[in-house]
């Protein structure tokens, strides 16, 4: 027999694994298919710890870590919604804090506010580390989506205004990342790989 706060703990990891099973509008770089919610949440917390000398203010790597491993397991319920769907992101928040008040839940009441207030920081990127985050959220699908020839814009005939829209700000936050941004963006769309 488990105690409560274990089995609180396991069935929060079980309901987990569901992120493997939700797809993304990006590809994979080796396969045709697109990426998982736990395979993007595992490339981009990887990439807050590589990445985060490239920080132009302070940042706490571990939480920034912690909000990219959580930060989709509000689309278990709500779905993925994709950055360029403008219906989609209308319903979006109320769809996710929906989700988040279900699946952070589950978990043992210390666990359930430390998880929520690390999403909620994350989704509202008022602080260093959630802007931080942000732009790696940002960047790690235009890096594979760009390493794919813009096979996801083109599906979607995305426009290079739409990009650049998406990611303002990011010179605020790392002037390093912003330049890799705007190298994508103005190469992408002289490829034809992002519309004009």
């Amino acid at each position: 027999m488990i105690n409560e706060r274990l089995r609180k703990q396991l069935e929060f990891m079980i309901e987990l694994d569901k992120m493997k099973n939700l797809y993304r509008q990006t590809y994979v770089l080796h396969e045709d298919r697109k990426e998982n919610d736990a395979e993007h949440s595992w490339h981009i917390a990887l990439m807050a710890f590589l990445l985060e000398e490239y920080a132009d203010s302070p940042v706490n790597t571990l939480k920034v870590m912690k909000m990219l491993l959580i930060h989709d397991v509000v689309e278990i319920d709500a779905g993925d919604t994709y950055l360029y769907d403008d219906e989609g992101n209308k319903t979006k928040a109320e769809r996710e804090e929906k989700s988040a008040q279900r699946i952070f839940g589950l978990l043992p009441d210390d666990q359930k506010e430390e998880f929520y207030g690390l999403w909620r920081e994350f989704e509202d990127k008022q602080t260093n580390d959630a802007k931080f985050a942000g732009v790696l959220d940002r960047i790690q699908p235009m890096l594979l989506n760009y390493t794919k020839n813009g096979q996801s814009w083109q599906e979607h005939g995305i426009y290079s205004n739409q990009v650049r829209n998406r990611n303002t700000g990011a010179e605020e936050i790392s002037e390093s990342l912003a330049e890799v941004i705007k190298n994508i963006i103005d190469d992408a769309t002289d490829k034809g790989w992002l519309k004009v």
